[in-house]
This record gives C-alpha cells, sequence and structure tokens, in this order.
C-alpha cells in the first residue's frame, strides 16, 4: 500500500524467499497448526518452487499459524542478500546456517519495521534523529555476514530500540486527553491478561497495551485510536466494527489473528484480512 507507514521492505514478500520460514522454524500440533514439524525440517506443504501448495487454504486445511506469521521481510535478505540468491536445496551444507540466520534476521527486520513506522509519525519529531540513528545502526547490523549474525546478541539492540519505542508510543499516546479519569479503562490496565474478556465498546484510546493478551476478547466496537499494542494477542479477538486508526505498532500479523468484519477501522499500515470478507 502507498500510504502505508511501513516501507515495502519491512514486508514479507515470499517470491523473493526460498521459503524459509517453512523449512527453519518448527511448530507443534494444536488449533493453529494440523501437525507436529521439527525445525530444520521442510513443512509437506512446501513446493520445489518454494510456493505454499496450500496458500490459499491454509486455515480450511489447520495451518491458520501459518497466516499470521510475518517475518518483515527478513526472509527475502537471508535469501538474496545475506547469501546472494544461493538456496538451500541446491546448497544443502548452507541449509542448516540458513535456517538459523532467519529468526535472527526476522527480530531485527521487526524492530526495523517499527522503526520505520515511528519515523512517519508526526506526533515523534523530537526524537526523529534518534529514531533514525537506530534505523542506520541495525539496518548495518542485517548486511554482516551469516557468522557474525548469529554471534549478535540481539537482546542488547531489542533495549537500545525499546527505549526509543515507549518514548514514541508517550509521544503519540499524549493527543488523547481526558481518559485517565476512565474507571473500566484503568481497570483493564491494571491487568495484562484479558484472555476471552467481554469489552465491547470500551474505549481504550490512548492505552498503553503493550503486550496485553487479548485472545478471544470481546473488542467489539471498541475504542483502540492511537493506543500502543506492540506485542499485543489479538489472537481469535473479535474486533468486529471496531477502530483502530492510529494505533502504533501493529502489524499485518495481529490482525490476520483476530475475526473482524467491514465495519472495523484499520490503519494504512495493514490490510483487512480475506477470512473477514468471508465472514462480512
Amino acid at each position: 500500500m502507498s500510504n502505508s507507514l511501513i516501507e515495502e521492505r519491512y514486508r514479507g514478500d515470499c517470491e523473493k524467499c526460498f521459503g524459509l520460514c517453512c523449512a527453519a522454524l518448527p511448530f507443534a500440533k494444536s488449533a493453529d497448526f494440523a501437525v507436529n514439524k521439527d525445525a530444520g525440517t521442510p513443512c509437506t506443504n512446501l513446493q520445489a518452487d518454494y510456493r505454499c501448495g496450500i496458500h490459499r487454504d491454509l486455515r480450511n486445511k489447520g495451518f491458520r499459524g501459518c497466516t499470521v506469521y510475518d517475518c518483515f521481510g527478513a526472509g527475502q535478505q537471508v535469501s538474496q542478500y545475506t547469501y546472494s540468491g544461493k538456496d538451500w536445496r541446491q546448497n544443502p551444507h548452507l541449509a542448516k546456517e540458513m535456517f538459523d540466520v532467519l529468526p535472527v534476521m526476522q527480530q531485527l527486520y521487526e524492530m526495523l519495521a517499527y522503526l520505520s513506522e515511528a519515523l512517519q509519525l508526526e506526533d515523534t519529531k523530537s526524537i526523529h534523529e534518534q529514531l533514525f540513528k537506530a534505523k542506520q545502526d541495525i539496518e548495518q547490523l542485517t548486511n554482516q555476514e551469516p557468522q557474525l549474525l548469529l554471534e549478535l546478541d540481539v537482546s542488547k539492540h531489542r533495549a537500545y530500540v525499546n527505549d526509543l519505542f515507549i518514548q514514541a508510543s508517550r509521544l503519540v499516546r499524549s493527543k488523547v486527553k481526558g481518559n485517565k479519569e476512565n474507571n473500566k479503562l484503568n481497570k483493564v490496565l491494571k491487568r495484562r491478561d484479558h484472555i476471552g474478556a467481554r469489552l465491547s465498546g470500551i474505549d481504550l484510546r490512548g492505552a498503553d497495551l503493550r503486550g496485553f493478551l487479548f485472545i478471544a476478547a470481546d473488542l467489539r466496537g471498541a475504542d483502540l485510536r492511537y493506543a500502543d499494542v506492540i506485542g499485543a494477542d489479538f489472537r481469535d479477538a473479535d474486533l468486529s466494527g471496531a477502530n483502530l486508526n492510529g494505533c502504533i505498532f501493529l502489524t499485518q500479523a495481529q490482525v490476520n489473528s483476530a475475526a473482524g468484519d467491514k465495519q472495523t477501522s484499520l490503519p494504512p499500515s495493514v490490510e483487512m484480512p480475506e477470512h473477514w470478507n468471508r465472514k462480512a
């Protein structure tokens, strides 16, 4: 989307990737996956051309978890740049290393995606210089050789950018006035676990919802404008009619994991999932 707050390079492009997530990552038989798969073992649905054989029917086939994974563009970076277009099938001696590099790169690209969004926000102008410097630093890390990537202390770099994300969040959320006296909101903010909670119509404007659990929660008609939802879990949450405009650090994967309808208002950084269309 041309009006997205996240640059296209921080969006997964499966056409330029060697199906790395389909081979590198493990998953367990559950509501999200129909079978067990070990790390480093290619999914049985992965075809010779690195495309998914059931891509259009993942949810109905029991692979809903695949529809909510987001590499943030790390897959194509590893495939086309870190390994210069060498795929793991034709170069089996590189396979394990490529699979190990992917999750490191994914974390770096996730940071870059959030930094990219923060830099596009008018409210964060006062820290744009710091955000830009951090973005440059992380981008340099992504261009390193595989061995150096594997030796990275990713948690150190996460702590570095997280301080900036907190500052950006406060600057954006400060525009919401008069919500401190919202008793229902204050009650919600006292704990992070809202699994299955009935929160329809709740006013969450400008709330700090970082890492909150809204799994299977009823958020129909909720107002989440300018809320910080970095790391929030919306799996199976009902966002029908909810307003998420201005919501910061919301990813496509978070939206894909939830339920919603055509009345759900989304920011320009994400698109309405196909399964919402079917529901509507």
